[in-house]
């Protein structure tokens, strides 16, 4: 195939990175690539929701080395998701004029949230009948773009200055609570302070809360100026920046490290930074060794000649197709996590109950253990593969829908 052919093809499966054709082939490779493992590394965090959904790896107490990492490595997903897509948007403005990239997003966003309240929730709870909502990370995701459609118009200085406001000063107001706020008290849990809100017989919960995640986006589109050449000087920084305020303890999480009995129970305490809110301290740590990678793989991929190997292409293709991947890797992690139940307990019912991948169920004597987390994963991502390449081809051979942009 052709260098241009591979460029076309690659810019048109890549959703919200379709407008990236007038780039070099090997930045778009480098940008899916990165976007593309977060999506295979996301699918683990998931599938351990639904096998192993009464297990907290977070909790120091019960946890060990190999879950409590099994979940450290997701946490770079979310960050780095939100970040590339405010990339994807930069590239987007190229062309586009202003009110048709601020429609675009706006317009993407929504169905975003959309997508989140109907088609994501049911593959949580394969459930109609139930009250409880959750703002997840397509719902934050959604509302970023409503957001950024607005950042897009100011000057870029000034875009810039209220993004990293916003990521590095928010921790500031963590003992600000929402009953401050009155009956406005919703707002600033969408915002800032997760907690449920109560509308009569319906239950919103806001994990994911909006600021910074409006910031991380905003940033990644300021980054996508000239930002990859400047990655590998940019992610080793926030990666240093991380360590020292970290050691610290002054500013930046709501949770200090403190020494443990043991050093692998030391390190775990140091790595457990809040992510609901996301602290300054751990989007450091996420996005310093995103962007540090996104650098490194630039670079191999130049040195390719504009195509990384073949044994990078699935994780490639995956990074084209986010949207379609995610709706088709939540409802697969949901079916996998039901056969397991079947198969150790002879009863599944409590998968149609609630999301037990979210708060874990008393109807589950007990979890899998952990490498059947990771046999069901690499199920999850054998199977994606057909239907990935077959939805990244149907792209590529209808560039004129515009529709398939919002996948």
């Amino acid at each position: 195939m052709a260098q241009s052919d591979v460029l076309k093809d690659a810019a048109d499966a890549a959703g919200s990175y379709g407008e990236l054709m007038s780039q070099p082939t090997s930045r778009v490779e480098a940008i899916d690539l990165l976007r593309g493992l977060v999506m295979v590394v996301m699918a683990l965090d998931h599938v351990r929701d639904f096998v192993m959904p009464l297990a907290d790896p977070t909790n120091l107490v019960t946890t060990y080395p190999a879950l409590f990492f099994t979940r450290f490595i997701t946490h770079y997903c979310a960050p780095t998701f939100y970040f590339l897509a405010g990339v994807g948007a930069f590239y987007a403005a190229k062309r586009r004029t202003p009110n048709e990239l601020s429609w675009f997003l706006i317009t993407r966003g929504l169905w975003l949230v959309f997508l989140e309240m109907v088609i994501v929730r049911f593959g949580w709870y394969f459930s109609w009948n139930n009250t409880n909502f959750e703002g997840l990370t397509i719902w934050a995701l959604g509302w970023s773009m409503v957001a950024l459609a607005g950042f897009v118009r100011l000057p870029g200085w000034l875009m810039m200055s209220i993004s990293t406001a916003m990521v590095l000063g928010h921790n500031a107001f963590d003992g600000l609570k929402p009953e401050a706020f009155g009956a406005a008290s919703w707002v600033w849990k969408v915002l800032h302070a997760p907690a449920p809100i109560v509308m009569g017989s319906v239950t919103l919960q806001t994990p994911y809360t909006l600021v910074p995640w409006m910031g991380v986006m905003a940033l990644g589109f300021g980054f996508g100026q000239d930002g990859i050449k400047r990655a590998l000087k940019l992610g080793p920084l926030l990666i240093l920046a991380f360590v020292l305020l970290r050691f610290s303890n002054l500013y930046g999480d709501p949770h200090p490290w403190t020494v443990q009995a043991s050093l692998s129970l030391t390190v775990m305490s140091f790595l457990s930074c809040e992510k609901y809110p996301p602290s300054l301290l751990y989007l450091l740590m996420t996005l310093g060794p995103s962007i540090t990678l996104l650098g490194l793989v630039d670079w191999w991929a130049k040195g390719c000649r504009g195509q990384l190997p073949g044994l990078a292409q699935p994780v490639i293709l995956f990074g084209r197709v986010p949207m379609f991947y995610y709706l088709l890797h939540l409802y697969l992690a949901h079916l996998l996590g039901i056969c397991v139940a079947l198969y150790r307990f002879g009863d599944a019912s409590s998968f149609f109950e609630m999301p037990a991948a979210l708060m874990g169920n008393p109807k589950i004597p007990s979890d899998a253990p952990l490498w059947v987390v990771y046999a069901v994963w690499v199920v999850v991502l054998v199977a994606l593969y057909p239907a990935c390449k077959w939805f990244a081809a149907y792209k590529a051979r209808n560039r004129d829908k515009e529709w398939l942009s919002y996948f």
